[in-house]
């Protein structure tokens, strides 16, 4: 009987599957916002190729 109570008292399990839910949740977020940035970056990347494509050629 005293192993079950040391059992159910014992958080060290429980407190490292929380952290593991935190930086589960954490890293979830992470590829969320690197997304985004990729995408906008991506963006930003074909309007100046768009732009240096359709720029009019300098004479020297």
């Amino acid at each position: 009987m005293s192993k079950i109570r040391k059992l159910a008292k014992n958080e060290d399990g429980a407190t490292a599957i929380e952290y593991a839910l935190i930086a589960a949740l954490i890293s979830v977020a992470a590829v969320v916002a690197f997304q985004s940035v990729g995408t906008q970056i991506s963006t930003t990347m074909t309007t100046v190729k768009e732009k240096m494509a359709n720029a009019p050629a300098s004479s020297p």
